[in-house]
């Protein structure tokens, strides 16, 4: 219990020290008028010198715990320059414009929909459709829309500096749990290089990528939780190397806490990212699978030797537990949707597994990526170790079972496509590259110790190891801008909730979105969320708190919404042969019936262009226009409002 109290009391003062370095940071970058990051090389500059000044603070952290001086100054100043570089990484690149990577598009646009919708209410609820329990997990988005309110700032504009802090606080979390697994110099090194790489491949997508940093010693401490040979009296290759200290690799509370956290982190990935989720219980039961193996090949050590079922139950066990754990957790926020899908009519299941781009069609091998050559070296170096320390090695078993367990469901994504579907496999892709690189840490740490003794142990072996290792970091840190380029670009050719691009180019229609907000206001006399608008124009959706009657496409659509049912009927309200019939087929909506339409105007028609479903091609979605005479709505049932190239129509009561 010590040692768990004295884990979260650290974890809190840790995330502290993230977020106030990331908010101190932000607040920085915020005061000062920046060039555009795609115009100009200036901020590109300041974030490279940024970069070298945070790692240079964990430098410092690692040198004084090898000198065993001031512990606690230690553990700050890692966690702050961790937190630090994952600020300066990103946040100055972005110091210009008020939108995250990616901006409002794509993906980015029904996340930052989800967070405006959290702004709003804390009430679990769908992010598009009114009077539906959220499909997607809600947590992440959850507590930044509460933080978004907190602060008095929209949800598209507490966007930002939320993803960033909230991977800087998941970076030192993970540095904490790390050192309570491996030594203090070790769980500095690690931290660092894996957020590194995180942040270049994993930070677009912000809310998985706090899960990411995470996995790696989650890993290790399910694998603890799972294997516990001693508990029989069993040694052997698989526990530890001859000659070394029993209690060295054996866990206090036998394995209880382990499996608690384990437990845990299951069930943060359930509320956070379902295909996390997911690829983690299928780790954590191949893992248990592996260590029943493992125990049953070396029972026969003991004395007595113990029976099959004798060595399972205990595995059992810990997996009982651990899904308590995490299924009391998930019911948070599947609950309601659970709940719901009892009862209601549901369109038969999820089209987010219909998607398969090239990426997912092929097996990723970052140790072979030889467009990012230093990442290549580190994960070709952790594949090595991994493999050579696979027998003997706690926590190579552990991170090498996350790995092994990432290509068998790739495998199997690819093999479930002959059955019309998908398991994203593409997307656990940033993972397998942390994995990897948490590996490499390891294996060029022993190898570099390997080579120190086969030199006689030279006295500036290690200061030259430690200054190559370095070296190394920055110079594949000071690439990130350069991976993320496409990202940060469209972070600023976006139009913002403002109406503005921070490349001072002219808007989008986007614009025009605060004159239709206000046109709206005005005509229903109702507050956002008391609205339901059918746009095509879902973007409008992110900015401002309206339900809408669509989503953008079905793959981000509730289940339970009826899509392609939403859909015809839309087709058919475009076939109304006058005002009055097309009145009275919205007053019968199977649905809530829109209160507003929000249309692109074309000559004498209105338009909206939605998409539909078209899996297993790729691009999965096929955009068509579905257009309504202008004279379906000259009518006093109807009011409309043209603002720039937009027709707003409100049904009047």
């Amino acid at each position: 219990m010590r040692q768990v109290g004295g884990a979260v009391s650290e974890a809190v003062v840790a995330a502290l020290v993230a977020v106030v370095v990331g908010a101190v940071g932000l607040k920085a970058f915020s005061t000062v008028h920046w060039p555009a990051f795609n115009a100009s090389n200036v901020t590109r500059a300041l974030t490279t010198v940024g970069q070298v000044g945070t790692i240079a603070a964990v430098v410092v952290a690692a040198l004084l715990v090898r000198a065993r001086r001031s512990p606690w100054l230690a553990k700050l100043l890692a966690w702050a320059g961790i937190s630090g570089f994952v600020t300066v990484s990103l946040g100055m690149p972005l110091a210009a414009t008020k939108l995250y990577l990616l901006g409002i598009s794509v993906d980015q646009e029904f996340r930052t929909e989800y967070l405006t919708r959290f702004t709003d209410s804390p009430a679990l609820h769908d992010m598009t459709y009114a009077d539906l329990p959220p499909y997607y997990p809600a947590g992440w988005f959850w507590v930044g829309g509460r933080v978004a309110h907190l602060l008095g700032m929209p949800g598209w504009e507490a966007f930002k500096p939320y993803a960033i802090v909230s991977i800087a606080v998941a970076a030192v979390l993970a540095h904490v749990l790390w050192s309570k697994l491996v030594r203090a110099d070790y769980a500095i090194a690690v931290t660092l290089v894996t957020t590194v790489v995180l942040v270049a491949f994993g930070s677009p997508e912000a809310y998985s990528a706090v899960l990411n940093i995470l996995f790696p010693p989650v890993a290790v401490l399910a694998w603890g939780a799972l294997y516990r040979p001693e508990r029989f009296g069993i040694g052997g290759p698989l526990l530890r190397r001859p000659g070394q200290d029993p209690s060295a690799t054996t866990e206090s509370a036998g394995g209880w806490a382990a499996a608690l956290g384990t437990g845990l982190f299951l069930g943060l990935a359930s509320i956070f990212y379902t295909l996390y989720f997911f690829d983690a219980v299928f780790t954590v039961c191949l893992m248990a699978l592996v260590a029943w193996i493992a125990l049953l090949r070396h029972r026969h050590r003991a004395d007595p030797a113990p029976g099959a079922l004798a060595l399972v139950w205990p595995i059992l066990l810990r997996l009982i537990v651990i899904g308590a754990v995490a299924g009391s957790i998930a019911l948070l926020s599947w609950g309601p949707y659970l709940a719901k899908a009892l009862t209601a009519h549901s369109s038969g299941g999820s089209a987010a597994l219909h998607y398969l781009p090239e990426t997912g069609s092929r097996l990723a091998f970052p140790m072979a990526d030889f467009d990012h050559p230093l990442l290549a070296i580190l994960c070709l170096a952790g594949t090595v170790w991994l493999i050579y320390r696979a027998a003997d090695s706690r926590r190579a078993q552990g991170l090498g079972i996350a790995v092994v367990a990432i290509y068998l469901w790739s495998l199997l994504s690819m093999t479930v496509t002959a059955g019309g579907m998908t398991l994203l496999s593409f997307r656990l892709e940033p993972l397998l590259q942390v994995l990897l690189a948490a590996a490499g840490v390891f294996g060029l740490a022993e190898g570099a110790r390997g080579v120190y003794r086969a030199f006689g142990e030279p006295a500036r072996f290690r200061v030259a190891a430690v200054v190559v290792a370095v070296l190394g970091v920055v110079a594949f840190a000071q690439d990130i801008p350069a991976v993320l380029t496409a990202e940060i670009d469209t972070a600023y050719t976006d139009t913002d909730g403002n109406g503005q691009r921070a490349d001072k180019r002219s808007p989008s229609a986007v614009s025009y979105y605060r004159d239709i907000d206000a046109a709206l206001l005005a005509a229903t006399g109702k507050p956002r969320d008391h609205t339901v608008v059918l746009t095509a124009d879902t973007s409008f959706l992110s900015i401002y708190p309206y339900y809408g009657f669509q989503a953008l496409t079905v793959h981000y659509a509730n289940p339970l919404s009826e899509f392609a049912a939403r859909a015809a009927e839309i087709k058919r309200w475009s076939t109304s042969k006058s005002p009055a019939e097309l009145h009275d087929a919205l007053a019968h909506s199977p649905w809530r019936a829109p209160d507003a339409f929000l249309f692109r105007r074309s000559g004498d028609s209105y338009t909206l262009r939605l998409a539909e479903d078209v899996y297993p091609n790729d691009p999965n979605v096929r955009r068509y226009t579905v257009t309504f005479p202008a004279s379906l709505f000259d009518d006093p049932r109807f009011h409309t409002t043209e603002v720039g190239p937009f027709a707003l129509v409100v049904v009047q009561p």
